[in-house]
């Protein structure tokens, strides 16, 4: 029990991240398709760090994981920001392209990152096997990770940001109606930069903590699974509000987490159903999600409309 709790947990907070980071930037009114992509890319910037200095103590092996991780998601979010707030591109296709662009432009990065090293290693996987250990917090019959405490101190601060400060409530204007938010003062350009970029920064930090939730090792081929897509259904679900996303994350991350710990319940295994049916569910409950409340979800107004100052 202890270890699906354990799994659920580090699952929600990557889903969470995510999902998070997704709100923002619709918030501020550009859908965010590409959080595939900047989860590869975060992933990608975690794990050269944790190759390169592997000699680090485990604090600052910690600090700079998180630091490599959020600068490969931000920056690679600006592919976004750019395309959509100065080109006016469509969000849907330039997000799309996000999501294919990030998973080929790493495997040949770490490919040749390996080839390098090694002529003969022509694959695109990474190795964290002791590193990882900077990113657990070793407790008596439990192993708590990292980034379950970040998640739930960045849930906290989501909630204090998005409701109680200007900043928020300036995104979130942006993202119902920017003319009116530019009636008053409000850059509607520079908000959307800004929500752009934080879900940039929560997409990279869910990438780093994806991929070392469960193995010492990760092929960059294999992108990281839908799971930037499963995050957008959490944020439907959650209906673009922080704690209501957490709720649906912890939803999502226990089915996720009986496909690595069902053989552990004599109830489950008693079932005899196929393991690749365990590895489904998360996706299934995904389409039953968004087909049951898709229809009822209330999105920010504004969100996937460039925005035109012109117009009134």
């Amino acid at each position: 029990m202890s270890l699906l709790i354990q799994y659920t947990l580090i699952y929600a907070s990557v889903l969470f991240l995510v999902a998070l980071g997704g709100c923002f930037s619709e918030h501020s009114g550009v859908i965010n398709l590409g959080l595939e992509g900047v989860m590869v890319m975060g992933a990608l910037g975690g794990a050269l760090v944790m190759k390169t200095m592997s000699g680090l103590s485990a604090l600052p092996m910690l600090i700079m994981v998180l630091i490599g991780s959020i600068t490969f998601g931000l920056v690679f979010s600006l592919l976004l920001a750019v395309a959509a707030i100065n080109f006016n591109a469509d969000q849907t296709l330039v997000g799309t392209a996000m999501n294919m662009l990030a998973t080929a432009a790493a495997t040949v990065f770490v490919k040749a990152l390996n080839m390098a090293e090694n002529p003969n290693n022509v694959s695109s996987t990474i190795q964290y096997i002791q590193q990882k250990k900077a990113l657990s917090i070793p407790l008596p019959g439990f192993d708590l990770n990292w980034f379950i405490v970040i998640a739930l101190l960045i849930l906290i601060g989501s909630v204090v940001l998005l409701y109680h400060t200007r900043f928020g409530l300036r995104l979130m204007a942006c993202g119902e109606h920017p003319q009116a938010a530019d009636s008053v003062g409000i850059n509607v350009y520079r908000m959307r930069y800004a929500g752009v970029m934080i879900s940039g920064l929560l997409g990279g930090l869910g990438g780093i903590a994806y991929i070392t939730a469960g193995v010492s090792e990760w092929k960059f081929e294999n992108g990281v699974a839908g799971f930037g897509f499963l995050a957008l259904a959490v944020m439907i679900f959650g209906q673009w509000k922080p704690v209501n996303i957490a709720l649906a994350a912890l939803l999502f991350g226990l089915f996720r987490a009986l496909s690595n710990v069902y053989t552990g319940f004599d109830a489950l295994t008693a079932l005899h159903l196929p393991s690749t049916l365990y590895n489904m569910m998360p996706y299934i409950i995904s389409l039953l999600v968004l087909i049951i409340f898709s229809k009822n979800s209330r999105a920010p107004k504004a969100e996937g409309i460039p925005y035109d100052k012109g117009q009134r």
